[in-house]
């Protein structure tokens, strides 16, 4: 049923701003943060060929040859992450457009992620926006992600929209225009990321998983797929910043957690548009994410 409403809402209404989407969460984190263009904070990582940046604006594309990605110039230990970003529409099944947080270079088998991941779908299909944390490692065969999935109230392939991740040493928010859609609170330290991670981007072909279980692979027939990225908003403690620094804050009040309106959208979205919760997979071992 909540998968339903989502999508007659992507139907119906081309974007959120009517009031038929979520209420308010009455505080904006996203304004507190000034945008930067893309070469003040980024570099290309990967497929050089398959990026362009323009005033400050980046665009990467999946072709047959390759994909793109790219990496901040900076690592951070906690911080606001954010970015808009515009999908490409009709059949992009197979097709990973990603921005998140990754130590994977400098702990290979064995790092932490911060994932938001738009997932490609058939034609006439919404796109699938998961979320995702892991903490020390999966490359021993043993992934253990943590998972939670979105139909959004909107098309994303229309406009531009904001999606974000603030990481602090107490909880992990992730956002969408503001809104929160899920928070990830420390309940253990052997359970949440405290390793200092880098930003990263990217567009590839993730076919084996991606579009319901792998079903449906990427159809080149249909490329490039593109993913148009601006507003890029990082700020935060990089690795190199004094102890005594503090990341953004999701609340007004700098503390902790979100206020009750934050609440009141995040639950909103997590009733009418959850489309998957590890913790509620009766497929999942439980005993490999003990904060469930």
């Amino acid at each position: 049923m909540a998968l339903l409403l989502c999508f007659l809402l992507i139907l119906m209404i081309p974007n959120s701003s009517n009031g038929e989407g979520p209420p308010s969460p009455g505080y904006y984190p996203s304004s507190r943060i000034p945008s930067d263009g893309f070469n003040q904070v980024f570099r290309n990582l990967w497929g050089p060929q398959n990026q362009n940046v323009d005033q400050g604006q980046l665009t990467m594309w999946l072709d047959s040859s390759s994909g793109s990605g790219f990496k901040s110039l900076t690592p951070y230990r906690s911080g606001y992450f954010g970015a808009s970003i515009k999908l490409q529409p009709g059949y992009t099944a197979g097709v990973d457009t990603s921005y998140y947080l990754s130590n994977n270079e400098d702990y290979p088998g064995n790092h932490d992620e911060i994932d938001i991941e738009f997932l490609g779908a058939t034609t006439g299909k919404p796109y699938t926006l998961q979320t995702n944390v892991y903490i020390r490692g999966s490359g021993d065969g043993n992934v253990t992600g943590r998972e939670m999935q979105f139909n959004l109230w909107f098309d994303p392939t229309q406009d531009y929209h904001h999606y974000a991740i603030i990481w602090t040493p107490n909880e992990i928010l992730f956002f969408v225009d503001d809104v929160p859609i899920r928070r990830y609170p420390r309940k253990s330290d052997a359970t949440f990321p405290q390793r200092p991670m880098w930003v990263y981007g990217s567009i590839w072909d993730a076919s084996t998983w991606a579009t319901e279980g792998g079903k449906y692979p990427v159809d080149y027939h249909y490329q490039p797929f593109i993913g148009k990225y601006k507003d890029f908003k990082l700020a935060g403690c990089a690795t190199d910043s004094p102890a005594s620094c503090n990341p953004p804050s999701a609340s007004p009040s700098g503390s902790s957690g979100l206020t009750p309106e934050q609440y009141a959208a995040m639950e909103w979205v997590q009733k009418n548009c959850m489309v998957y919760d590890y913790c509620s997979d009766p497929q999942r071992d439980h005993t490999l994410i003990p904060e469930c």
